[in-house]
């Protein structure tokens, strides 16, 4: 699955503005009459109340879920940068200038800061630095998942992420010529399992976030690179474990909650880049604004990862 990085542009003269990335589209379309022959089309399905007798649903390419969001606003002479984290962890932010004219920053451009779950903060202010001269600026920022100052526990072993008795097979480990040659999937592993197979949490930390709502599969990296459901682990050491390729609205858990080892995550499924039903399971850190995976080991080697 490709990385959740985003990197955005912004430029402004010193007027007032503000910025947003859009909301996630409904991921269903629900189309029916009532009980009095109205029509309707909604994201939202019919209450019981409603009397509908056929209800036509209509799945619809949902977006990705944007991991920070930018909100800017002037007030005289001064450009303030407010960042709102909208997961559940730490996400790191990287702010700098672009083409810039005549502008200064407090705390100096470029800068570097990670937000907590949840939290907004205003990060920075701008302001010309000859109030008698005209001045302008873009901005450009970069957001990554996860702590840089994170580094994982290598003594951790890891939890098989299926029931005793379930059989997959390694269809991918480490290093893997297929698809685990960049950073962020390099120690990653391919479960191959029988899609509706539950997953299991393979070590105890705070769900940071659940995408759930894509559907579709293919060797089209362009289109299905980034559309693998997934659900991302915070673990206290920092590091981040990733079940991806999960099944369309299949997860149990929510961003936020506390999980345990060997609690189901979700349902194994073929979402994104995929060629059939399997789990990717990868655990991540943060490196310079990058996500990287980092080798692990489950309980007992009990898959040979190499």
């Amino acid at each position: 699955m490709n990385s959740l990085v985003r990197l955005v542009l912004f430029s402004c003269a010193m007027s007032g503005a503000g910025f947003g990335l859009h909301d996630a589209e409904a991921k269903r379309l629900y189309q029916y009459r009532d009980k009095n022959g109205v029509l309707h089309v909604t994201d939202r399905p019919p209450a019981g109340s409603d009397g509908a007798t056929e209800v036509k649903q209509t799945l619809i390419r949902a977006d990705e879920q944007d991991i920070v969001e930018m909100f800017t606003n002037d007030a005289g002479n001064e450009h303030t940068m407010t960042f709102v984290n909208k997961i559940a962890g730490p996400v790191a932010v990287q702010l700098e200038f672009v083409d810039a004219e005549n502008v200064a920053a407090e705390p100096p451009l470029p800068l570097q800061t990670v937000l907590g779950s949840f939290e907004q903060r205003l990060v920075a202010k701008a302001f010309p630095a000859d109030r008698y001269q005209n001045s302008r600026f873009g901005l450009r920022y970069v957001a990554a998942p996860g702590d840089p100052s994170a580094h994982h526990d290598d003594n951790v072993r890891y939890s098989v992420p299926f029931a005793p008795g379930t059989k997959f097979v390694l269809a991918q480990g480490f290093n893997g010529p297929f698809t685990h040659t960049g950073a962020q999937s390099r120690y990653a592993v391919d479960l191959g399992v029988d899609e509706g197979t539950p997953v299991l949490c393979a070590r105890e930390g705070t769900v940071m976030m659940v995408e759930e709502d894509f559907f579709g599969s293919g060797l089209d990296k362009e289109k299905f690179g980034s559309r693998a459901n997934h659900v991302r682990v915070l673990h206290d050491d920092g590091s981040m474990g990733v079940y991806a390729h999960l099944q369309l609205e299949s997860a149990k858990v929510r961003p936020g909650q506390t999980i345990r080892r060997g609690q189901v995550i979700g349902l194994s499924g073929n979402t994104g880049f995929s060629t059939g039903p399997h789990l990717h399971f990868a655990v991540q850190v943060n490196r310079n604004m990058e996500l990287a995976s980092v080798p692990f080991r489950f309980e007992g080697d009990a898959i040979p990862l190499e």
